[in-house]
């Protein structure tokens, strides 16, 4: 599943084994690979795991990654050119966990750099006083939840990216330690005890309106 000629791995391998070349390159799938050989190579010492976690961190830093806005595409085609533009919370959040992940077995301090800056923009351009919002256009304009409805329900915030943020700032705080991340990942926390559980029902909620 290694793209040699234009990097990252290929996206669509069909059940019968036949893989297709040109399929789009999303920008969650890169960065679960990234975070799982970066992981590999943690419990293994593999050094193949490594120049895998290498590949797809390549990728992401010359392709997904906007230059000119921030933040990860949703998908790039299979040259590495933009296909989908939109910038979504959930997926900046994977790349900063699989980053952090990276940055932890690597020490590639450019990597790490990479992850604060996603960090910064999904303070500055995806979250308010409450919470966080969903999904963005290019410029960080908010949009249409589409990419994560379910059943017809489209919600402005929803349990699944708080998730995945308190998910990847936890990884980030694992590797590097700052004082930052640590206060934001308690804020988080205060939102599912305040906003997300429900304490008649016991549970944790999933779509919510904005307020």
């Amino acid at each position: 599943m290694k793209d040699g000629e234009y990097g990252g791995f290929y996206g669509k391998l069909s059940f019968d084994l036949r893989l297709n070349k040109k399929a789009l390159k999303g920008g969650i799938l890169n960065s679960r690979i990234l975070w799982f050989f970066s992981n590999a190579y943690d419990v293994t010492s593999d050094e193949e795991c490594l120049s895998y976690a290498e590949h797809a961190y390549r990728f992401l830093r010359d392709s997904l990654l906007d230059r000119e806005y921030g933040g990860v595409y949703w998908s790039v085609d299979y040259d590495g050119k933009p296909l989908d533009d939109i910038k979504h919370t959930y997926n900046q959040a994977f790349a900063i966990y699989a980053l952090a992940s990276y940055y932890g077995v690597s020490k590639n301090k450019e990597a790490l750099g990479i992850a604060y800056d996603i960090v910064e923009l999904v303070e500055a351009k995806c979250k308010d006083d409450i919470g966080y919002l969903e999904a963005f256009d290019r410029c960080f304009r908010p949009i249409s939840n589409d990419k994560l409805s379910e059943n017809g329900v489209m919600a402005t915030r929803t349990m699944n990216t708080l998730l995945h943020i308190f998910e990847a700032y936890t990884e980030l705080y694992r590797v590097d330690h700052s004082k930052m991340i640590a206060d934001r990942m308690k804020w988080i926390l205060d939102l599912f005890e305040t906003k997300v559980y429900n304490p008649k029902l016991r549970r944790l909620e999933v779509f919510f309106d904005y307020d």
